[in-house]
């Protein structure tokens, strides 16, 4: 039988998104009471995108007019023949057919060019995105005033939501969640007394994950879950899944 790991060992395996799930949720957990893992998961997190981008290297923007110059080099006249001998027509064929040829080579190049910058581009944004959330997370989870409650979800999986009201902000998470039915997702609400406002959308494809709800906590007495279209919806649609009164 394999002894549990040391939590306070997991925090590399935590940045690079290598847990299992239950592993995960136990150290997500641990953040909220270990100031030191929570330092060394941010700055883990942060080495860990740097040499993500650093790895991406977009095609050099000098590539296109390189490969113009070089047409320049190349030999533009056939061998010397008399012009009208067929070996003339031939070689003026050839010749059309050759730039023709690398005008299209060059045309590729450019819009090849083009989609591999701009998805360059969508990852280094996509990366910066995720970094700056999961610091929020750890934030939130390692507040000096971070409280939690939590209760059981329909179907039997679990829910916690931790608030930090010092930074007016909170995080769910879930361990054991079913996949959602296709075209579904599952969204979380804040509750302003018996007005339901959307507070972001969990992802469809983990059953166990830790979401930063969206808008503030400081009106809020609850939170709910719900089962939506997928995109979401402006008010729930469906009976609550589970109700949570946040921690005061």
């Amino acid at each position: 039988m394999t002894a549990a790991p040391d939590l306070h060992t997991l925090t590399g395996a935590y940045a690079l998104d290598a847990l299992e799930e239950d592993e995960r949720i136990a150290f997500e957990q641990h953040l909220a009471a270990c100031q030191s893992c929570t330092q060394e998961v941010r700055e883990l997190t942060a080495t860990a995108g740097r040499l993500a981008l650093a790895a991406t290297m977009p095609v050099p923007p000098q590539l296109k007019n390189q490969v113009m110059a070089q047409i320049d080099a190349v030999r533009q006249d056939g061998p010397h023949v008399s012009p009208s001998s067929p070996g003339a027509v031939r070689g003026s064929h050839a010749l059309r057919w050759a730039l023709a040829a690398c005008l299209a080579a060059v045309a590729a190049l450019g819009a090849t060019t083009l989609r591999q910058h701009q998805q360059t581009d969508q990852a280094r944004h996509d990366a910066q995105a995720a970094q700056h959330q999961a610091d929020q997370i750890a934030q939130v989870l390692s507040a000096a005033d971070a409280k939690a409650t939590a209760t059981t979800i329909a179907g039997g999986a679990r829910g916690s939501v931790v608030v930090s009201h010092d930074s007016d902000k909170a995080v769910f998470i879930a361990s054991g969640m079913a996949k959602p039915p296709k075209g579904k997702v599952y969204q979380l609400w804040f509750a302003d007394g018996d007005h339901m406002r959307p507070a972001g959308l969990m992802s469809p494809s983990r059953t166990d994950q830790s979401v930063l709800m969206t808008g503030s906590v400081a009106e809020a007495s609850g939170m709910g879950i719900t089962l939506e279209p997928g995109g979401g919806s402006k008010q729930p649609t469906t009976q609550p899944l589970a109700l949570l009164s946040l921690p005061a």
